[in-house]
């Protein structure tokens, strides 16, 4: 099996058995940092749902557009801009996105009509989820191939805790300052972290693939024919990523209407309590470095199907909320930090393009469960809402278990 060669360090001649220094931890900092603060972009919409409803007239039933369009950004993203860090200098990359990022955040908390907040949406998907990946994926070629699942859980871990974060930190800038203040933040936080990143992004020692654009994205589709572990695990990504949606994109629904009546902020802060699911990110990395991914995955996704039983609970118990998101969120980013971790040891030339295909399911399974979780809860409140999360939960198990032995045993890394 191949393994990536790339080191922010030139490997020594004089002796080919010599361990690949690790990344400094600062460095595996930055990246986990950077990455959260990217992804929190995409997701500052979540809570505020019910007020931007009301701002621009769009009813509840049809507010999950606005996560949709987010994710078709995302989508986009993925299949032409991720791509690019197999072709171009990544670091140079890098602050391109970044500041056309600024720029649409800003966009975003001037704008005045619901179509051009639904575009301001999609490009800040588009342009969040391009950093976002492309960090991911420059970690993972940076890393020496012992520690790349550690990395790459770190990173991961850093998504993680910035997806949850910005639940909280829209919540409460939006009670503080209106909703149009948590995008001009926003804006403002991916400003401050433009220095660091130029200054500390390893120059790495792969060549950037010298084929054309076109030809650049037109391999990606041969890479997802040929690639098994791509396929299962992005099946299993689209699945997750949509129960994990059908539940955050719903949740501000009741809680912001009676009997709850919470605010953004404390809407905002269950979200904290799945930070223990970031916790594990970097252990399931490390378990997936050792040959464990198969048994990471499926108790990830037994966790994943069981949490929607206390989640079922909320209207008697907010306890059982708690316990709920934690069920979720934990087996969730196991499973995420696992496929990452899986697909990025088969082709190392290829980084970019692996993460853009794989990521690409997980932006149809969250759309899917944006729009389809706020239609059901239209139709048949929380409870329905739980059965559809339980529905996809359970299949995304099945398909684990009907394709576990279609791939290869991965060897522990040294």
């Amino acid at each position: 099996m191949q393994t990536s060669s790339a080191s922010p360090l030139p490997s020594s001649g004089s002796n080919t058995s010599a361990r690949p220094a690790d990344l400094p931890r600062s460095l595996v900092c930055l990246f986990a940092t950077a990455s959260g603060l990217s992804v929190a972009n995409v997701y500052y919409a979540q809570p505020l749902l019910d007020v931007l409803a009301r701002d621009f007239g769009i009813t509840h039933a049809a507010i999950g557009g606005v996560v949709t369009a987010t994710q078709i950004g995302c989508a986009l993203a993925l299949l032409l801009l991720v791509p690019l860090g197999d072709r171009v200098n990544r670091r140079r990359l890098m602050a391109m996105q970044l500041l056309a990022l600024v720029i649409a955040l800003a966009t975003v908390g001037m704008t005045r009509s619901a179509s051009a907040l639904l575009a301001g949406m999609l490009a800040v998907g588009l342009l969040g989820t391009a950093m976002t990946q492309g960090l991911i994926a420059y970690a993972a070629s940076a890393a020496a191939p012992h520690e790349q699942g550690r990395v790459v859980g770190a990173a991961q871990g850093g998504v993680f805790i910035g997806l949850l974060l910005a639940r909280v930190f829209a919540g409460a800038v939006s009670d503080l300052a209106g909703w149009r203040g948590v995008y001009f933040c926003a804006a403002v936080l991916m400003s401050a972290i433009a220095l660091p990143l130029w200054r500390r992004l390893p120059a790495l020692t792969t060549t950037p693939d010298p084929m054309s654009y076109p030809r650049l994205i037109a391999s990606m589709l041969t890479l997802l024919r040929q690639d098994t572990v791509l396929q299962v695990r992005g099946v299993l990504a689209l699945l997750m990523f949509s129960a994990l949606n059908i539940f955050w994109s719903a949740l501000v629904l009741p809680l912001s209407a009676r009997p709850y009546g919470f605010s953004h902020t404390l809407i905002g802060a269950f979200g904290l309590v799945g930070a223990v699911g970031a916790l594990a990110a970097a252990r399931a990395g490390k378990w997936a470095d050792r040959g464990y991914g198969q048994r990471t995955s499926g108790a990830a996704l037994a966790l994943l199907l069981l949490s929607w039983w206390p989640l079922s609970l909320m209207g008697g118990s907010t306890g059982a909320l708690v316990a709920g998101i934690v069920l979720l969120d934990l087996g969730a980013q196991a499973l995420h930090v696992t496929n990452q971790s899986m697909i990025f040891r088969t082709r190392p030339e290829a980084h970019s393009r692996l993460v853009g295909l794989y990521m690409l399911f997980y932006a149809v399974g969250s759309g899917l469960g944006a729009i389809g979780t706020t239609t059901t809860y239209a139709r048949a409140g929380w409870q329905g809402v739980c059965r559809l999360g339980a529905v996809v939960s359970l299949l995304a198990l099945l398909f684990w278990w009907v394709t576990r032995r279609t791939i290869p045993a991965v060897s522990p890394q040294a």
